[in-house]
């Protein structure tokens, strides 16, 4: 072989390692469908999911949550309405193992808010969030900006907002009656996730695991710090506490009950004043 046909073998396999092989190259993606009119508005839809921090969807059976979606740019508000459903499958959603991208509250019919927009733009919107709704005292609030893309539906569990806390509620003795002074009463107080399921020992929202306690105070000042029990057959957390003079608490008592969970973020409170009586005097016989 004569050096002028070897030395161009060689500039040839040269040429052909250093050649990229575009048979090896992978796209980001499908090249885009041409699309004549680019300039025209494009239906964009955006799906809204309200839950409890470590707990269910806000559903009818807390009076649901307000979506509301806001142009970040021009302030304007560009939906705002109720999220409509149930608060979703108990165990699809608790006790169900699944992979990060797997849909964790849409595999079974779940609480949403849907809006569709006309886009001509990508657009930075803020969805905000508030709830339970039916639970005033118990009202969280959170929000997040999200892009939307026009022709680019937000769908499956789609923009989902975390509430953190518990409603916790009083339900003996009812908010504004009397008591009597030297009176021994048991206060019986309720505690849900936000998305109305309840908290109670063993369950998938054990009580064990969380700080639950009785205050009684007079104004600002605990004077007594009750432990509560729970009661199953009333599902309600409960204590007894004496009933202070008049004289002590002029203006009445306020009862407040904790419900705590560092580990989880979730905090909730309740409250009820109550006016305190004479103490009853014995019935004298003529």
């Amino acid at each position: 072989m004569s050096l002028a046909v070897a030395t161009a073998r060689l500039l040839l396999l040269c040429c052909t390692v250093l050649t990229p092989l575009t048979c090896l190259a992978i796209p980001a993606e499908d090249k885009p469908p041409s699309d004549l009119r680019l300039n025209d508005p494009k239906p964009t839809t955006i799906l809204v999911r309200v839950v409890g921090h470590g707990a269910m969807v806000l559903g009818r059976e807390v009076g649901s949550a307000r979506v509301t979606i806001t142009d970040v740019a021009t302030k304007q508000i560009l939906a705002t309405g109720i999220q409509q459903g149930e608060a979703g499958d108990q165990n699809q959603i608790m006790r169900t193992p699944r992979l990060m991208e797997e849909p964790h509250y849409s595999s079974r019919p779940a609480a949403a808010f849907t809006a569709t927009f006309d886009l001509l733009y990508p657009t930075l919107v803020e969805v905000t969030a508030e709830g339970p709704l039916g639970y005033p005292a118990s009202s969280q609030r959170a929000s997040t900006t999200v892009w939307l893309v026009p022709g680019q539906d937000t769908t499956n569990d789609g923009i989902v907002l975390h509430l953190y806390g518990y409603i916790v509620q009083i339900k003996h003795p009812q908010s504004g009656e009397p008591l009597i002074a030297k009176d021994d009463v048991i206060l019986r107080a309720v505690v849900r996730t936000l998305s109305g399921a309840l908290v109670r020992p063993h369950g998938d929202w054990d009580s064990r695991k969380i700080h639950i306690y009785g205050e009684l105070m007079i104004g600002e000042r605990v004077l007594e710090r009750l432990h509560l029990f729970y009661n199953n057959d009333r599902a309600s957390f409960e204590a007894p506490f004496f009933v202070p003079l008049p004289k002590d608490a002029p203006d009445g008592i306020t009862l407040r009950v904790v419900a705590a969970d560092p580990s989880s973020g979730n905090f909730g409170v309740g409250k009820a004043n109550y006016p305190v009586l004479s103490e009853r005097l014995p019935s004298q016989k003529p």
